[in-house]
């Protein structure tokens, strides 16, 4: 169970709690996309969907996309060090590479190791994001084993300008801009990007040194109406910068000063022919490129290679076709192709290796009465492994009292990449992590605006890839397939709406454990709490939110550390002096909390940011 954190977290929840009214206002209904690649209402999905809207992403004054999703259930943020830092991301208890990250329908993970670079990507550029939890290879493909985390640009759509500037704790500073035109009735072009920097602070616990970063990013979205059924799009989306860090010189001074340069860039041209009630087509054509570069002497002090280095380019084509309804029955089928271009050098091991993959898959969705249900069947031909077969399977059923009851499972797999094949320990013969997953969830209408949500999963994973050492004199060894993972949980969630109100709980219990050791898998809590509470009175808007995390486990020497279980109190205010301009600020941490995410690695205490905004429209 979560532990007593403190009095103050006592009185920040039943401050919130006890501010609900009891009226409401009934809101539009929503459509996502990611769940199904088809654009489908919120309420009618069966799996588990979160949706962060423009309005959240404005209200957070987030540094980054993890500070968006580490407010809600189910997702966990581990990040080595301060702001700018290399972060991870655990989808309900699954490992940090098993979230496949989209930017615009296009996959942004990287070839070579780890998961997406989100400590990169400023969510000023951002319009929405679109979260699903669980398996969905048959749809997406490799890694697909936690979830899905969508990202949408800010599109052409609506013609205007925008922009503003923040300042913050650490010396932090940021300015952002957007504008939309529409030159004739049938084309719209969009720019936008923004600079932020900061000081930083010191990386470990027992560093006095601060290490900054810098980011730069730049985006352009631009739509054709060629006719009323076929739009040509363009998209380009580049982040780029440099962030300091500290190395262990195992000497005095025991840490070294060092950078690295990074670059996220995805770049697509998209057809999209559509016919009212009839066939939809869409194809996408994209380049994403990660990169990073330090520097810093690499590990063999290679003379041709001075510095260590990760580069991944992949190029994809993405064709789906949507059929006409045939008797209550939706049909979409869709291939993928890629081609993949990994190079590093890290601890004195270097490649270069191509790899291509082709995926397809066809889904059904039908709707019968008060049955609906979503079944995928997806096919990948792997270059570095051959064939898998994947599957996912929704059903759901309505009762008159405004309840919900759903069942859905799915199989998924993450392939192994570059880096484990080819870089420090890589084995060429490696298979793919397998994963196979079972979820029964009931949705409960409580009148019109509140919402009770209940969720059980199970989730077995095999063959997961570990390091296993052979020699512990020179720590010599190769990664193999030898370890299975089982994750069980139940989530609870209460919403609530209402005019000028909104709020969310979030209460998760999961145990994520290696099942070959009996050991809890790193860096993940068994419980976690998420409260939420806005307010909007006349031009003032209020928020409060609040994340408790029980202990987790981390890696030590010469055994694994507990990490205590932390709480996290956080306040927004927003003021709209005009229709157009709006000041705000956020107080992160008000409790000066002193927690850990990563052993050895410092967080960020009591913290504050104020802004402006400014549009025309």
């Amino acid at each position: 169970m979560l532990k007593h954190y403190s009095s103050r977290l006592a009185l920040a929840v039943a401050a919130a709690c006890a501010s609900l009214p009891a009226f409401a206002q009934d809101e539009l209904e929503e459509t996502v996309i990611t769940a199904t690649r088809t654009p489908v209402a919120l309420d009618a999905v069966d799996a588990p969907v979160i949706v962060i809207t423009r309005q959240d992403i404005e209200r957070s004054m987030a540094t980054d996309v993890s500070d968006l999703l580490q407010s809600h259930a189910g997702l966990e943020i581990a990040r080595n060090g301060g702001p700018g830092q290399t972060t991870s991301l655990f989808t309900r208890g699954t490992d940090s590479n098993h979230t496949v990250v989209l930017i615009d329908g296009v996959r942004i993970n990287p070839g070579t190791i780890g998961g997406a670079a989100l400590q990169n990507i400023a969510p000023e550029s951002l319009e929405r994001i679109e979260i699903v939890k669980g398996p969905r290879s048959s749809l997406y493909g490799t890694d697909a084993i936690g979830g899905v985390v969508q990202l949408f640009t800010r599109s052409a759509a609506k013609s205007g300008i925008s922009g503003g500037a923040t300042f913050g704790s650490l010396n932090t500073q940021q300015v952002f801009g957007d504008a939309t035109l529409s030159t004739t009735d049938n084309f719209r072009i969009g720019v936008g990007g923004g600079y932020s920097e900061s000081d930083g602070m010191p990386v470990f616990v027992d560093d006095d040194s601060d290490r900054g970063w810098r980011n730069v990013t730049g985006r352009l979205n631009a739509e054709f109406d060629a006719t009323e059924s076929l739009t040509f799009r363009a998209r380009g989306f580049l982040t780029s910068g440099r962030t300091e860090y500290s190395s262990q010189t195992f000497s005095d001074p025991p840490y070294e000063d060092v950078s690295q340069d990074f670059e996220n860039s995805v770049y697509s041209l998209e057809t999209d022919y559509h016919e009212t009630g009839g066939v939809a087509v869409r194809a996408t054509l994209s380049q994403m490129r990660d990169q990073i570069d330090q520097q810093q002497s690499n590990f063999a002090n290679t003379p041709a290679d001075p510095f260590d280095f990760a580069h991944t380019r992949r190029d994809n084509l993405d064709v789906q076709v949507d059929l006409p309804e045939f008797h209550e029955h939706a049909f979409s089928i869709g291939a993928q192709y890629s081609d993949e271009n990994t190079e590093a050098l890290s601890f004195g091991t270097g490649f270069d290796e191509n790899t291509t993959a082709f995926q397809g898959f066809v889904q059904d969705q039908f709707e019968i009465g008060r049955l609906t249900s979503r079944l995928a069947l997806g096919f990948v031909d792997h270059e570095s492994f051959g064939n898998e077969v994947t599957w996912n399977a929704e059903f759901g059923l309505s009762f008159g009292s405004g309840t919900r009851v759903a069942l859905s499972g799915g199989k998924a797999f993450r392939a192994p990449d570059a880096t484990d094949r080819f870089g420090f320990g890589g084995n060429p013969d490696l298979q793919p992590e397998i994963s196979e997953q079972y979820e029964l969830s009931v949705r409960q209408q409580l009148g019109q605006h509140h919402q009770l949500s209940l969720a059980a999963f199970d989730n077995k994973i095999d063959d997961l890839i570990e390091y296993v050492v052979t020699d512990f004199n020179t720590f010599e060894g190769s990664n193999q397939n030898i370890d299975r993972a089982r994750i069980k949980g139940v989530e609870l969630a209460y919403q609530f709406t209402a005019e000028g109100w909104r709020a969310r709980a979030e209460l998760t219990f999961q145990d994520p454990r290696d099942e070959t050791t009996d050991e809890r898998l790193l860096r993940r809590s068994r419980e976690s709490l998420m409260l939420a509470v806005d307010r909007d009175v006349g031009n003032l808007d209020l928020g409060l939110d609040i994340a408790a995390y029980g202990n987790r486990k981390d890696f030590g020497f010469p055994e694994n550390v507990t990490l205590d279980s932390y709480a996290l109190v956080n306040a927004t205010v927003r003021y709209r002096v005009t229709n157009s301009f709006i000041v705000q600020g956020r107080l992160e941490n008000a409790f000066d909390e002193d927690y850990t995410q990563a052993q050895g690695y410092r967080t960020e205490g009591r913290a504050y940011t104020i802004g402006v905004r400014y549009s025309f429209e």
